[in-house]
């Protein structure tokens, strides 16, 4: 059975306002963290927890904490990453759209840890509707005298507002994130120096994930250890799945982290209309694809991702069955990152279009037995050699499909057509 920490009032009636959200004990991590601790306490509660990052990285969230510079004196920012671009990841808008309130406790209390005085939600531009909803929430919060100056008499101040984005996957990286934040172009910044020491207008800066940030409000209610509890050994807490794809029920599902695979899959009612299993994409695109006799024996947390040479990622879930033609998967990926990529670094710039020119002429029937070769190189020759991690999220599932089903990519090389429709066909 799943504990569920960040969900488990989301169904509340009118939980969506202020006035219902302090009925159901919201708020109260910012009176326990303002009344009863440091700032220090705050941070090592949060070490204590194990959470790691919800937005891909997996970080140690608390370690990175620790990192933001305190002895210069400058004003430090904090800045919640709710930018969400990658194909599959919903589970972001879902929190800020049902249950604002969470996020803005959680970034009040982290802010007040990290001694912010100045913090921000980037969001995406596509999410104009969850940008009023957060607006509504943050004057709700403010009037009630939870953000602003001198919070619950402390003397502590914070103001906190909403960014929009511009609808660029780049600006889900956090350097990116911070210069779009300035007024920029989104374009990765070379590290170092870190946000830590040096992130929004130059000042020390923590960036996290929306999902991280809102599972702090039940860490300091509930403790650290309690958090860690939840989970597995270097995978503390619960973690929400944005299951989609090829399932009866897609949606999002928070779990205990360590939950075997096969019970997610059934709480999404299962592969659709009877189908079988043929693949999984665990943490959104940039993460590797895994065949079904590999996903059905792993278990959902870091290290039982990583031995099956994948990654958790944020959480994107996408599943596929028999009926998926995989070279016709890549190439739609392919495009994604191609068109995404901010053109900053010429490996990534150029790598990724040379990648979904290839993919396109083996789509079309015109593809040669040397193009698999072709993409591995090129892949290998993107991944590591650019500012950002979006090199290797575009090489991860070229490397990854061809690997796992090469097979396939053999059989439209030579045919001309896909091996599933060629099936199909045969009955």
């Amino acid at each position: 059975m799943s504990q569920k920490i960040l969900l488990d009032k989301i169904n509340v009636p009118g939980i969506l306002t202020y006035e219902v959200y302090r009925q159901n004990g919201g708020y109260a991590s910012v009176e326990k963290a303002i009344k009863k601790m440091t700032p220090d306490e705050v941070v090592e509660e949060v070490k204590t927890s194990g959470l790691r990052g919800r937005g891909g990285a997996g970080f140690p969230a608390g370690m990175k904490w620790s990192f933001i510079d305190k002895k210069s004196g400058k004003p430090r920012h904090l800045v919640c990453n709710a930018d969400e671009s990658e194909p599959g990841t919903f589970k972001d808008r879902y929190l800020m759209e049902y249950i604002p309130h969470l996020l803005i406790e959680g970034m009040i209390t982290s802010s007040y840890a990290l001694g912010a005085n100045l913090s921000y939600i980037y969001i995406r531009g596509e999410y104009m509707w969850v940008y009023k909803i957060l607006e509504k929430a943050i004057a709700e919060a403010k009037a009630a005298g939870w953000l602003g100056k001198n919070i619950l008499g402390s003397g502590y101040d914070l103001e906190l507002y909403v960014q929009i984005g511009a609808g660029a996957y780049i600006c889900g990286e956090e350097t990116a994130l911070i210069e779009s934040i300035e007024g920029k172009k989104g374009q990765p910044r070379f590290k170092p120096p870190f946000p830590a020491s040096y992130g929004v207008f130059g000042k020390p800066t923590n960036v996290n994930n929306t999902e991280s940030y809102a599972s702090i409000p039940w860490i300091m209610q509930h403790g650290g250890q309690a958090f860690a509890d939840l989970g597995v050994a270097n995978s503390g807490g619960t973690k929400l799945f944005s299951v989609s794809g090829h399932v009866e029920k897609p949606g999002n599902y928070e779990v205990n982290m360590g939950m075997p695979f096969a019970e997610l899959l059934a709480m999404a009612g299962g592969v659709w209309q009877g189908r079988k299993l043929k693949a999984v994409i665990p943490g959104g695109p940039s993460t590797a694809v895994i065949p079904a006799s590999v996903m059905e024996t792993i278990t959902m947390d870091y290290d039982g991702l990583s031995k099956a040479r994948s990654s958790l990622g944020a959480g994107s879930m996408i599943v596929m069955d028999d009926s998926t033609c995989m070279v016709k998967a890549l190439h739609r990926l392919s495009y994604f990152f191609y068109e995404e990529s901010c053109g900053q670094c010429t490996p990534c710039r150029e790598g990724t279009g040379w990648v979904y020119r290839v993919l396109d002429r083996i789509v079309k029937g015109q593809g040669k037995m040397e193009d698999l070769d072709l993409l591995t190189d090129i892949s290998k020759n993107i991944s590591g050699r650019t500012i950002c991690a979006l090199g290797e999220a575009a090489a991860t599932p070229v490397i990854s499909f061809i690997k796992h089903f090469r097979a396939e990519f053999e059989y439209y090389i030579e045919h001309g057509k896909s091996m599933v429709d060629s099936k199909a066909e045969q009955g």
